[in-house]
């Protein structure tokens, strides 16, 4: 288990190396937003979960629950924290697409590793969309979705997600 998320940077940014392509600084800046959601759910922390959204933003659960803004956001993460051994994140970004000088939208694969396990659920997989808005020079989570992945009518998509997270594991 990664003691912290930046590997999800590195795997992107090689990967884009490897068809020559480079991240702008402001991709960067998205990125570890991402990283930085990831990094309070492995930590099991509602307050640094919660730090990298906007104060007027969304975050649309797995399951479906909703929360709206930086203190909702906390308030609906502390007790899943305190009551449950939350799973494992590990994540692969897909694409950052900056929109304008001040929107930028990040999609990632993720998977989780339940409390105890050395493999990921493939039931847990997820796609995750991150919409990011820049004010005053700094960026914050506007919109967060955790869309369970399942590809009901694609299995072998499902499959190659899982390995493809996979490889992040072992």
């Amino acid at each position: 288990m990664p003691a912290d998320v930046d590997y999800i940077l590195h795997h992107y940014a090689a990967r884009l190396a490897a068809h020559d392509s480079f991240l702008q600084e402001d991709e960067i800046a998205v990125v570890r937003l991402y990283q930085q959601l990831l990094a309070g759910w492995n930590n099991r922390n509602a307050e640094e979960m919660a730090a990298p959204f906007a104060k007027e933003s969304e975050m649309i659960g797995f399951d479906g629950s909703e929360a709206s803004g930086s203190a909702e956001v906390h308030a609906h993460l502390a007790p899943i924290f305190a009551h449950h051994k939350t799973p494992i994140y590990y994540a692969s970004i897909k694409s950052v697409q900056l929109l304008t000088a001040d929107a930028a939208i990040l999609r990632a694969y993720a998977g989780l590793v339940p409390e105890g396990a050395a493999d990921l659920d493939p039931k847990l997989n997820a796609q995750h969309a991150l919409t990011a808005v820049k004010r005053d020079g700094s960026w914050s989570i506007a919109l967060f979705q955790n869309t369970p992945a399942q590809f009901h009518m694609e299995p072998e998509r499902r499959e190659q997600m899982t390995e493809e997270l996979r490889k992040l594991i072992h």
